[in-house]
């Protein structure tokens, strides 16, 4: 769908749900075809840009409030402009139809043919031939009747419950928007439906050109007379939307009646069916998930223990590791100082005995020197009596003992 264009002139607006801020404004489209001349020259190309300046400018005091190019061929180019009032598609159409545009550095003037935009709407006979025609209908029966618009092109924001902070349309407003024609069976925004792309295959979050998310609905009136009052005030309008700020956007929409049996018993039953199935079918991946789900957190669990147990494992043997050393450490401590107290113990036993044999030794010095004293004591005993006698021999004697002893002998003597 077109995107949305703002409105500067509201006058024309019909009220369609004043506490939705939602209104009706009349289409007020017109096509325009410019007819192109032979092109002689080569490499000369007549603007479309200059076209469409020359266009405006024909329109005198007025102004397109769009003009875009919907084609362009090597023999016509065709635009669609739109202006803000019906009023003012008569006077356009007078500017325009059957006039000419002269060209700078062409010589072949351009004819213009304007005429109001046509469109493209159903009319009573189209759904009433229809629905007698089709053999699989039953007019007795709703939704296989000409009771239910299908209207496509929808913004969703101007179909949101207000203050909700949501931009999803809501049944609510749009059976307070609509009911203003007539009683409503029933309706239905098949992108409210989490399962209905699934069962159909669509897509229905469409976008427009302007950004803004669109939907289709589907409106169902009780009465004939209600559907037949929707369709009359929507024929040729296009839905505005008014906001508390005053201004004003409008957007195209695509209306056309239902030919589908969208709202029938038998559909509702059907897609109430195929839900209840893929609501099953969603459970089940649900369960599987969650099965699934617990499998892995039960895996993850597992692991994580046996994580766990390898790593007390590690960590025993790092602790055993560490044991280990420390006793080894503590071995070759004992060892070190087992050996260094045997080396004690043995320098101090070599001390020992070094000392025993010096004792020894001077314990034999001094036996031998008491033998010696006695040996001389016993000899001086002897020759004291001829002491006098034999002085000369005692003398000799004396010269002749050890030097150790000579002094004894002396005291002795003396």
């Amino acid at each position: 769908m077109a995107a949305a264009t703002i409105v500067h002139d509201t006058s024309e607006a019909v009220e369609l749900c004043a506490a939705c801020g939602l209104y009706l404004k009349p289409i007020t489209k017109m096509t325009i075809s410019v007819a192109l001349p032979q092109l002689k020259q080569p490499g000369k190309s007549i603007s479309n840009w200059e076209v469409m300046e020359r266009l405006k400018g024909m329109v005198q005091t007025h102004q397109f409030s769009t003009l875009r190019i919907s084609k362009s061929t090597m023999d016509f180019i065709r635009f669609e402009g739109e202006v803000e009032n019906k009023s003012l598609v008569k006077s356009f159409l007078a500017c325009l139809d059957g006039k000419t545009i002269k060209l700078s550095g062409f010589s072949d003037i351009l004819k213009v043919r304007a005429a109001e935009y046509k469109i493209d709407f159903p009319t009573r006979h189209d759904w009433d031939s229809f629905f007698r025609d089709a053999k699989d209908m039953n007019e007795t029966l709703p939704g296989e009747r000409p009771d239910t618009i299908h209207l496509e092109g929808l913004p969703c924001k101007w179909f949101a419950v207000k203050d909700s902070g949501s931009e999803k349309p809501s049944e609510e407003v749009l059976i307070k928007v609509f009911k203003k024609f007539g009683d409503i069976r029933n309706v239905d925004i098949p992108m409210l439906d989490p399962y209905r792309e699934e069962m159909t295959g669509r897509n229905f979050h469409t976008f427009s050109f302007g950004g803004h998310l669109n939907f289709e609905a589907y409106v169902q009136y009780c009465e004939y007379a209600g559907f037949i009052k929707a369709m009359n005030a929507l024929r040729g309008m296009k839905l505005m939307y008014k906001g508390d700020d005053g201004k004003a956007v409008a957007c195209n929409v695509k209306v056309s009646f239902d030919s589908t049996k969208h709202l029938s018993d038998a559909s509702i039953k059907k897609r109430q069916l195929e839900r209840q199935k893929l609501q099953e079918l969603e459970k089940q991946r649900e369960e599987q998930k969650r099965r699934e789900k617990e499998a892995e957190e039960k895996q993850k669990e597992a692991e994580r223990k046996q994580k766990e147990l390898e790593e007390l494992e590690r960590e025993r043997k790092r602790e055993e590791k560490l044991r280990k050393r420390e006793q080894k450490q503590k071995d070759r401590e004992v060892r070190r100082n087992r050996k260094k107290l045997e080396k004690m113990q043995a320098e101090e036993q070599k001390k020992l005995q070094e000392k025993i044999r010096l004792e020894e030794r001077r314990l034999l010095l001094a036996q031998r020197n008491l033998q010696s004293i006695r040996l001389i004591a016993e000899l001086l005993s002897r020759a004291k009596v001829t002491f006098k006698s034999c002085h000369f021999f005692y003398f000799k004697t004396l010269s002749l003992a050890a030097p150790y002893v000579r002094g004894v002998l002396i005291c002795i003597i003396l």
